[in-house]
């Protein structure tokens, strides 16, 4: 290749890392943790004061019980948190409503009766984080569909997506875009990604989809001049138009059983595979298959089942749920930085997604216990906070506090 085609080459791909960035949640939604993975849709926390030590009883400002049963994680607005949980082996699926100052519950909303789908040992039938504009909040229960109630508690509307034939139950959070809520549920049969509104539950599109595995979350990235919605699943990534449902493009190399979240940065959408299988880094903004043109780098192996990845700065960090093992790289070139042990190695041992807040990673693995590392291209574990009970939630984080979503109990941790 000459010096003319690198420098074009390299002008590209310049192009594409300022064009690339996840939709974060903008306006007043952006000083509170609204969705999954908070405002940046990733993890990554605005902000100083945030305490890096806790317990059981240090640094804890109030620590309640949470009625049911849920691994969703919280969301926050205003004085507000809510969660999912279920009850009566999944015949009850509600909303709770806690007041952020001092824990107490003040209203649970029902979703409408339905039968139980089979779940895994590990999973609810709270399992897919809610999601808030300020006016409404919006959840998906399964079997028990869609639910959008007002910051009341009161019902504004209910649609049933019919009965989830995915083995071990539903877990996927819906996502809120513009005017619509986009969710995708892949199953046995009739697996689709669909866009309703907002304000009705009506359904805009709805998209027929072939994988029949998996319990991902979708994402909106911004691209250049326009907007893809990127999902993570069984054997290929895949982005949709988000006014039609459209296909743009597709990218082969994931695994079987994909759960993790995409993560973007760098001008990349980063995408593990399930089962300790390959991360896919790939420049979006393709069409059709891109596997042969748009895949930026990728490990071999590895990647996490279960917790999503972290970009933090010029890094890229998974945790292995299989070995108890977290890696980081270089984001923009895949180039290996460190690996480290996170306690004993357990199959299955991690959930949450990893948290970035004042130059610090936090990992939570299920036991409770958070490993605390220094930012940075050298593996530097700070300490270890044990907060004393079986915690699967990805912790949500507002004003100075750390609001961890336990088994049995809603936990606020602030200095």
């Amino acid at each position: 290749m000459g010096l003319i085609a690198l420098w074009m080459v390299s002008l590209s791909f310049a192009a594409d890392v300022a064009g690339v960035r996840m939709i974060e949640v903008e306006g007043e939604g952006r000083k509170y943790w609204p969705r999954w993975r908070g405002p940046s849709g990733q993890g990554v926390v605005e902000g100083k004061g945030y305490p890096d030590t806790w317990s059981a009883t240090q640094n804890v400002l109030w620590n309640v019980e949470a009625p049911g049963r849920g691994n969703s994680s919280p969301i926050v607005w205003g004085d507000r948190i809510f969660l999912t949980a279920a009850a009566d082996d999944g015949a009850r699926r509600v909303i709770l409503c806690f007041r952020r100052g001092d824990g107490k519950l003040l209203w649970e909303a029902a979703a409408p009766d339905a039968p139980a789908e089979k779940i895994y040992r590990k999973n609810t039938f709270a399992s897919s984080t809610p999601v808030t504009d300020g006016e409404r909040v919006y959840a998906y229960f399964g079997n028990a569909g869609l639910l959008a109630v007002d910051l009341n508690g009161k019902r504004v509307w209910h649609r049933s997506l019919g009965t989830i034939t995915l083995y071990h139950g539903s877990a996927g959070s819906p996502l809120l875009y513009k005017d619509r809520l986009i969710l995708y549920q892949d199953q046995r049969q009739d697996s689709f990604i669909a866009a309703f509104d907002k304000r009705t539950g009506e359904v805009i599109w709805r998209t027929r989809r072939q994988e029949q595995v998996g319990w991902g979350s979708p994402v909106a990235v911004r691209v250049a001049n326009r907007d893809e919605i990127i999902v993570n699943s069984q054997h290929r990534v895949t982005s949709y138009d988000p006014a039609t449902g459209k296909l743009l493009w597709s990218c082969s190399g994931t695994t079987f059983e994909v759960t993790p979240t995409p993560a973007v940065g760098h001008g990349l959408v980063y995408c593990p595979s399930g089962r300790a299988g390959p991360t896919l880094a790939i420049r979006p903004g393709g069409e059709g298959d891109v596997t042969g043109t748009h895949v930026a780098w990728q490990t071999p192996r590895g990647s996490p089942f279960i917790p999503s990845p972290l970009v933090y700065g010029d890094y890229l960090y998974l945790v292995n749920d299989m070995t108890s093992v977290a890696t980081c790289f270089e984001a923009a070139t895949g180039k290996l930085m460190w690996q480290g042990r996170l306690g004993e190695a357990q199959r299955e041992s991690f959930s949450a997604s990893p948290i970035a807040v004042d130059g610090k990673v936090f990992i939570t693995n299920d036991q409770g216990e958070t490993f605390v590392l220094a930012a940075g291209p050298e593996f530097r574990l700070l300490r270890v906070n044990a907060i004393g009970e079986r915690t699967l939630a990805t912790p949500a984080l507002v004003d100075g506090k750390w609001y961890f979503r336990t088994q049995r109990r809603l936990v606020a941790i602030g200095r």
